[in-house]
């Protein structure tokens, strides 16, 4: 957002209420209400010369703490955001599943990808809410965000582990099948960067699809391309991190 003659801790503020407000489940709608209206009030103080704590206080946690507890949840919304969260989720994972051919999963594989992309949004809005309301250094916002990217990662392994050992019906998608998942899979994609306005999601899926499909190429052997195929998303994931942080900066 473009908050025209306010100060940069002014705006930042702002910011992270949003932020704050979108982790915490309140609707879109009336966060930006909230927003203008805050807006409104912090552009008056700076006029007269008053710092920003004259209007919200000298703590801004407890001050977004109010504003959510004051707003009701939208779970109508939030449902639908859910929904389009697990769809890109199993989107991510299906395209290097489909650089191997057909399409086949266990019943312990989707039932796990649920939980995955479950825990995976919780530990999202979490840790986005908890940034929004502290003064986390860049390290501390590299090492949060980091884990968790890393998160459904070390989940993925641990359900490759007892997919291997606990045995449960598996269903074949067969080759049309595979080619109509991999079209939805590629819409889905599409669809959610374009209605978030980011290519966070094109990005993901290139850093996990990419690296697996060239390691294959190599005379390496499997442990080793299973070690190797990780550190390169956690570390293309923090060099992304480190350029989004400096694009802002120059901003």
């Amino acid at each position: 957002m473009n908050y025209a003659q306010l100060s940069t801790k002014s705006q930042k503020f702002l910011e992270d209420l949003r932020v704050y407000l979108f982790s915490s489940g309140k609707n879109s709608d009336e966060i930006e209400e909230i927003t203008e209206e805050l807006e409104v009030h912090l552009r008056e103080a700076e006029k007269h010369g008053k710092p920003i704590e004259k209007v919200v206080g000298t703590s801004p946690k407890e001050y977004m703490e109010m504003i959510s507890a004051e707003m009701v949840i939208a779970y109508r919304t939030w449902f639908k955001y859910i929904c389009l969260i697990i769809l890109g989720s199993f989107s991510i994972t299906i395209f290097p599943d489909l650089m191997e051919g057909s399409l086949s999963y266990s019943v312990l594989e989707l039932v796990g990808h649920l939980i995955i992309a479950a825990l995976f949004i919780a530990a999202v809005f979490t840790g986005f809410k908890y940034l929004a309301a502290s003064h986390a250094s860049f390290n501390k916002q590299v090492f949060l965000l980091g884990g968790i990217a890393l998160l459904p990662i070390v989940l993925f392994v641990g359900l490759i582990y007892f997919n291997r050992v606990i045995d449960t019906p598996i269903i074949y998608f067969g080759q049309p099948g595979s080619l109509v998942i991999g079209i939805i899979a590629t819409l889905v994609i599409l669809g959610v960067s374009i209605w978030a306005q980011s290519w966070i999601l094109v990005f993901i899926v290139a850093l996990i699809t990419l690296p697996d499909y060239f390691l294959s190429l190599t005379s390496l052997h499997q442990e080793t391309q299973f070690i190797i195929q990780p550190l390169i998303v956690i570390v293309g994931f923090a060099v992304y991190l480190w350029l989004s942080h400096q694009a802002e900066n120059n901003n």
